[in-house]
């Protein structure tokens, strides 16, 4: 919707014929917005003398210009009456003596998206006749109104992370000086090592290696690797279990033909094998240091713990500005999300990787379960909600390696939102209706659940931004709704502050580490926004019941860029969606230009925001598809 302010200049009462009582009246149109001359617009001109019925009308010519000739001594009423443009009328008075110029300052608007419906004409608050159009007004409400619950469930989203990054900032204080349970090898538990995989051709030895070198006693370690593989990894697989088994380790190599389940599911088959009465669960693509087992089994003489999830690190951090920029938002999580739950006593959850299950709470809370593409996250409430404790250790680090390419990363985060959302659906009603859990509890947990649904609501907001600015240019009575957008602003200051507790660039220089953070966290915002479409479609297909298999993460094994040679499993197509990212891109790059020209700014940054990160994402992409031919 544009609104186009339209000022009748130069409006001439030029002398003309034999008489001083009759005159050319002649004027100019000109669109004070784009400052260009309006074409082919009616003008009429009526008398208002009892005497006289005198009406004329003209058009503009592509000049915007027009003329009334012989006009003859009178009052008279100019009106501008047009279909697509408020409806403007003024008085004005044609004498002998009338100096040759009058200047006409006409404010009109028009809306191609909001000239639609019936007409009905009312007196503004100022005395002006007003054009309008109910129904397309209705429209304009009720879509200010969809897009005011967007940003008020971003806000909510903000004001819960806020509330956990105070809960992790007075803890952090608490916890200056804490003391670490210390590890016994006389009494430590057997514990068994699942390491779930399928076709992991890169990463397969080095992952099976790092399980074999960890510092636990012998005879109370047991290896699993369950290997869902359907090309030449399990052979890899068997070839390297053989190497760790020669030197006196309990290792198996658990082979699946039927991938029913996928993850889940293979944890699940291999349940009845397990000979720990512990689980440490690791992805192929993390590589945990030797003491892991050390630092984090003693944690479990408490008997109401039956999890201990540990921070995950980065490998490959410096690969690129993508791994940059996942480090920044994943430190975010694994910090104050994680870390102001558990000070909070809110529930968490196991990442999937990473962290120790007690046997007897995976049992208990009903197993591994695949009807969602999130069984970490299913299996997490359903332990909690027994009454299972967990504990977070976001001094233990679990390195791994993180996606370093677009397709990856799309991939990954389409798992992990479409996944949330399944698990919303599954658990969102039972976590409100159990009984025994505080409101805090079951707030916070709902929410938890939920929060992959904020990049829907960040691309509902998007689309109707452009919406919002025809509506702020049509309907003037509706400008005070829009004001209340500047809530997007408190809620990306709520978000500065959670991801700077978390930012672990910081240098003894507080001033220039708070600068870095600063232009790390728009990049990262930039780019989160440009997934926001990807992630969109993952969560609607989530709550559409739409399912699909478990499409894993393509693992590389490459520390700087130069070692990459490339992946077979990262398979690269344009896609509908990369399409799509592509025209918003467009779009919202025209709409900051074009608003930026008329001097219209207040939108300006978050829509160039939009359209960088679309673009990111979109020219990454496409970078990689011609990369693969």
């Amino acid at each position: 919707m544009t609104r186009i302010y339209l000022v009748i200049l130069t409006f001439l009462l030029a002398v003309s014929g034999h008489t001083q009582s009759i005159r050319n009246l002649s004027g100019k149109v000109k669109d004070e917005k784009t400052k260009s001359a309006v074409k082919k617009l009616p003008i009429v001109i009526t008398s208002l003398d009892s005497t006289s019925n005198f009406r004329a009308t003209v058009k503009t010519d592509n000049q915007g210009a027009f003329v009334f000739p012989s006009v003859q001594a009178g009052h008279y009423e100019l009106i501008v009456d047009d279909a697509d443009y408020q409806y403007k009328k003024f008085k004005f008075e044609v004498t002998p003596e009338h100096r040759p110029n009058l200047n006409f300052n006409v404010n009109l608007n028009v809306s191609w998206l909001f000239n639609w419906g019936k007409t009905v004409r009312h007196v503004d608050e100022f005395g002006n006749v007003v054009t309008e159009h109910p129904t397309s007004h209705l429209f304009a409400r009720i879509a200010l109104g969809i897009y005011g619950l967007c940003l008020v469930l971003i806000f909510f989203y903000s004001v819960l992370q806020f509330s956990l990054s105070i809960a992790y900032a007075r803890n952090r204080k608490k916890k200056s000086v804490e003391v670490y349970p210390v590890f016994n090898p006389a009494t430590a538990p057997k514990v068994t090592v699942q390491l779930p995989m399928y076709n992991e051709l890169y990463v397969a030895e080095r992952i099976i290696q790092k399980a074999s070198e960890f510092d636990y006693p012998l005879d109370k370690l047991e290896i699993q690797v369950l290997d869902d593989s359907t090309d030449e990894t399990k052979d890899v697989i068997a070839k390297k279990v053989a190497e760790v088994a020669a030197r006196g380790i309990n290792i198996k190599h658990i082979h699946r033909t039927d991938r029913t389940g996928y993850k889940a599911g293979a944890l699940d088959s291999a349940m009845d094998q397990v000979e720990g009465d512990f689980i440490a669960i690791f992805d192929a693509d993390f590589e945990p240091e030797k003491d892991f087992l050390q630092k984090t089994m003693p944690y479990f003489e408490d008997e109401n713990i039956g999890v201990v999830q540990t921070r995950w690190g980065h490998i490959n951090k410096s690969y690129s500005l993508l791994t940059e920029l996942q480090a920044f938002g994943l430190n975010g999580h694994f910090a104050v999300e994680q870390g102001g739950r558990t000070a909070s006593g809110h529930f968490i959850n196991f990442n999937g990787t990473g962290g120790i299950w007690r046997k007897k709470c995976i049992e208990d809370a009903g197993g591994w379960e695949h009807d969602t593409l999130t069984e970490d996250l299913d299996l997490s409430y359903r332990a909690q909600l027994k009454g299972w404790k967990f504990k977070y250790c976001e001094h233990v680090v679990a390195p791994a390696e993180l996606p370093i390419t677009m397709s990856a990363l799309k991939s990954q985060q389409h798992r992990w939102m479409k996944g949330g959302a399944e698990c919303f659906r599954k658990m969102a009603w039972r976590i409100i209706t159990f009984k025994g859990v505080r409101f805090t509890d079951r707030l916070h947990g709902v929410s938890h659940l939920f929060n992959s649904s904020v990049f829907m609501f960040i691309l509902i907001m998007s689309l109707l931004s452009l919406v919002v600015l025809h509506i702020k240019d049509s309907f003037s009575d509706l400008n005070y709704i829009i004001q209340f957008g500047s809530i997007f602003i408190i809620s990306t200051v709520f978000l500065v502050y959670y991801y700077w507790l978390a930012f672990r660039d910081k240098t003894e220089n507080t001033f220039k580490s708070f600068i870095k953070f600063i232009g790390r966290f728009f990049q990262f915002l930039t780019v989160s926004l440009g997934l926001s479409l990807s992630n969109t479609v993952a969560v609607l297909e989530g709550y559409m019941g739409i399912k699909s298999s478990f499409v894993r993460t393509p693992k590389f094994n490459v520390l700087s860029k130069v070692e990459f040679k490339g992946n077979k499993y990262d398979k690269k197509s344009i896609s509908l969606i990369t399409i799509g990212e592509g025209l918003m891109m467009v779009v919202f790059a025209f709409t900051a230009i074009n608003r930026a020209s008329y001097g219209d700014l207040g939108m300006v940054p978050f829509h160039l925001m939009l359209a960088i990160g679309y673009g990111l994402v979109f020219f990454y992409s496409i970078r990689e598809l011609r990369g693969n031919k």
